[in-house]
């Protein structure tokens, strides 16, 4: 019998990252800008990645004070081949970037359905096959995907996106099982709805699609299944992703960290 694995007092195991690599995915603005900022607090040094080159210049400009750094990476998602090489030799791999486009099915762009597949879905995949190898070798490593309420349930007018974070929880699920044998953890942080310029944008294609005025659609669309009547903070998230990161959450894998508020309570 092999002898039990035994853990600090929580107390006594804050978040240390010193000497870790991070990336982060999305990370000139909302949760992607918080998961960055938390992390390389914890002492990482975060590859930041996303296609704004102003936004990350931004990011950097706020981590001087932070124990570890954030370095810029501008890169666009759809280039699944520079993902994959940017991935290379990270410790810490957090999927977080999306878009989104409220509409009707029939009505749907084909081609935006694609894109929204491919940085949300195809990109995650070639990001997590270009971190194994590293994570393997030196049997540590933490996947955390930034999933949503809408990897666990549908809404009406998003199939893109409801699609892609469906197989996002598939995959990181399925990336738990096969990296728990090498020290590597793979979860999803699925929020309700954030307060980041991703939701800010919907609300007029939202209003369109229901058929509603702007100023009544975060009553009744956006919160209209939470029992937390309230849009949630990207720190929050980033905490949670913080949590999966460190020595506490060791065991935890393939499972999904739902803050929906009691969305999936119904």
């Amino acid at each position: 019998m092999t002898a039990p694995h035994v853990l600090p007092a929580p107390h006594a195991s804050p978040l240390d990252l010193g000497g870790r690599t991070a990336l982060v995915t999305g990370a000139a603005g909302g949760i992607g800008r918080a998961c960055a900022l938390r992390l390389a607090a914890a002492g990482a040094k975060v590859r930041a990645v996303d296609r704004d080159a102003a936004g990350l210049e931004a990011l950097a400009g706020q981590g001087g004070d932070l124990a570890g750094t954030v370095e810029p990476h501008v890169l666009d998602l759809t280039d699944l081949d520079a993902a994959e090489l940017a991935a290379a030799g990270t410790d810490v791999l957090v999927n977080n970037a999306g878009l989104q486009l409220v509409s009707p099915i029939e009505e749907f762009p084909p081609d935006v359905f694609h894109t929204v597949l491919t940085v949300m879905l195809e990109a995650p995949f070639r990001l997590i096959r270009g971190a194994l190898p590293h994570m393997y070798g030196q049997e540590w490593g933490r996947i955390v995907n930034v999933s949503s309420v809408h990897g666990l349930r549908a809404s009406a007018y998003k199939s893109a996106y409801v699609a892609a974070k469906h197989g996002l929880e598939g995959l990181s699920k399925t990336t738990a099982l096969e990296g728990a044998p090498h020290g590597v953890t793979s979860n999803c942080v699925s929020p309700a709805y954030v307060r980041t310029p991703l939701v800010e944008k919907q609300l007029a294609d939202q209003a369109r699609a229901h058929g509603i005025p702007e100023e009544r659609v975060l009553s009744e669309v956006l919160l209209q299944d939470s029992a937390v009547k309230r849009l949630i903070e990207p720190e929050e998230v980033a905490e949670a992703v913080a949590y999966l990161c460190g020595p506490q959450a060791s065991f935890v894998t393939g499972t999904s960290l739902v803050l929906d508020g009691g969305w999936t309570a119904h």
